[in-house]
């Protein structure tokens, strides 16, 4: 048939070889090397957006919001801790390290998380004197890698979290990119100038649970069993995992799922390693429950938390609270159009996030170069980290309130109703109009 022909069938690309896996063959080809970037996951898996509320009507009044209290605070380390914490908002800030955002960056997320009354976390490469000093609650992470450890920063913080595994890359180590280790970052990190850095994928002095019973003990005893002990992982075998963090004397347990972001690690690791969030809260909460530790060993989950709907659609299912880093970052500023421009001429767009890793971040957030980091103001920063925060926790009231709820806490899954077998599955809710939870019983 001629091309002229009025029949004619335009071409097609494969469903299997489409564009973008074409594309990463043919780099592949080129360079040799596996392909490294930041951010998270980008492709398409089961997420909050899948499940829907069920408002209270007849047989479940709901709260008047201009007259009903509901209340969102959250205590954390009640197990053990002489000094549990207490936030106003189930939302708390992930670790990132300084040295993947800037020190104006750091600064910003305490001043924002403080002026809502919640905590902030380090990240890989130690504390630094502007997340100190502004962070009224800090989280002090404790890595494989050991960067800027050491126990007088470890007594400084307010909890300590023990970093098993990422979301964006169980069983891997980040990476730190040469351009983004300064003068400042290789000091703190005991490191070369100017040479990428490759985390450890796990901690030197602990091979399983045994060891880190022993590790988490060493922790008390430095900071006078005061601190909470957390324990953060990967979302991979998340009933055992939680299991064995409880065995080993974990107050709060962390829990990341795959659409967690990542300063830089492979892209096949975060595209193909780890589960959605979604999948993960269900069989955590249900060891929690089989140890009659629900809500005395508090879990705090992440991985692609946008709004109030996914935080409450995350306390129904059974965590205390939530912890945010992509979209804290979207809050500071970040990727804003206004600089489409510069992000054209590195290759990226305003809200591709694909360019974290490079240093070169036009915003100042994702990035160690001077003249860059300037531009992000901390103070108007945190400002509008605060407002997002304060957005999603009365967006998480309003939905505990037309569930009839006097506290997020007493949200449940019974609230809850899935729209695809997959997300009904995953988070054990009845599918839409249905009593039908599909699967086994058992995890």
């Amino acid at each position: 048939m001629s091309d002229n022909s009025p029949f004619h069938t335009p071409p097609r690309f494969s469903a299997t070889f489409d564009l973008d896996s074409i594309g990463q063959i043919q780099r592949a080809a080129a360079t040799g090397i596996y392909d490294i970037r930041g951010g998270g996951a980008k492709r398409k898996v089961p997420h909050f957006d899948d499940l829907l509320f069920l408002g209270a009507s007849i047989s479940r009044y709901p709260l008047e919001g201009y007259r009903e209290k509901c209340g969102t605070n959250v205590v954390l380390g009640t197990r053990f801790a002489k000094k549990p914490i207490e936030i106003k908002t189930p939302v708390t800030i992930a670790g990132m390290s300084f040295g993947a955002l800037s020190g104006a960056a750091k600064e910003a997320l305490g001043r924002g998380a403080t002026a809502m009354g919640t905590s902030t976390t380090t990240g890989d490469g130690g504390m630094t004197q502007e997340e100190r000093g502004h962070s009224n609650i800090l989280v002090y992470q404790l890595l494989p890698s050991r960067y800027g450890m050491n126990p007088n920063d470890l007594r400084k913080a307010d909890a300590i979290e023990v970093v098993v595994g990422q979301g964006a890359k169980p069983g891997g180590g980040g990476l730190l990119r040469g351009q983004k280790i300064t003068e400042r970052v290789a000091k703190m990190r005991n490191l070369p100038i100017g040479i990428d850095q490759r985390s450890a994928c796990r901690h030197p002095d602990w091979t399983g649970p045994d060891d880190l019973a022993i590790k988490i003990t060493e922790l008390r005893e430095i900071t006078n069993w005061e601190k909470p002990i957390y324990v953060k992982v990967g979302a991979t075998r998340p009933y055992y995992d939680t299991a064995l963090a409880v065995k080993s004397g974990a107050d709060v347990v962390v829990l990341d799922g795959m659409q967690g972001g990542t300063a830089a690690t492979q892209e096949v690791f975060i595209e193909h390693i780890g589960l959605p969030i979604l999948a993960a809260i269900r069989p955590a909460v249900q060891a929690l429950q089989d140890l009659d530790m629900h809500r005395k060993v508090q879990l705090i989950v992440s991985g692609g938390i946008r709004n109030g709907a996914d935080v409450a659609k995350c306390l129904a299912l059974g965590a205390d609270a939530v912890a945010i880093g992509t979209a804290a970052l979207i809050a500071l500023g970040d990727n804003s159009p206004n600089l489409e421009a510069e992000y054209k001429k590195l290759g990226s767009t305003a809200g591709a996030y694909d360019d974290w890793h490079e240093g070169r971040d036009p915003a100042g957030i994702t990035t160690q170069d001077p003249v860059l980091a300037a531009r992000l103001d901390p103070v108007k920063a945190g400002k509008r980290l605060a407002n997002y925060l304060a957005v999603l926790t009365m967006e998480t009231q309003i939905i505990a309130r037309a569930c009839g709820k006097s506290h997020v806490h007493n949200l449940e899954p019974d609230d809850l109703v899935a729209l695809t077998v997959e997300a009904a599955a995953m988070a054990r809710v009845p599918l839409a109009g249905t009593n039908w939870i599909p699967g086994p019983g058992g995890y």
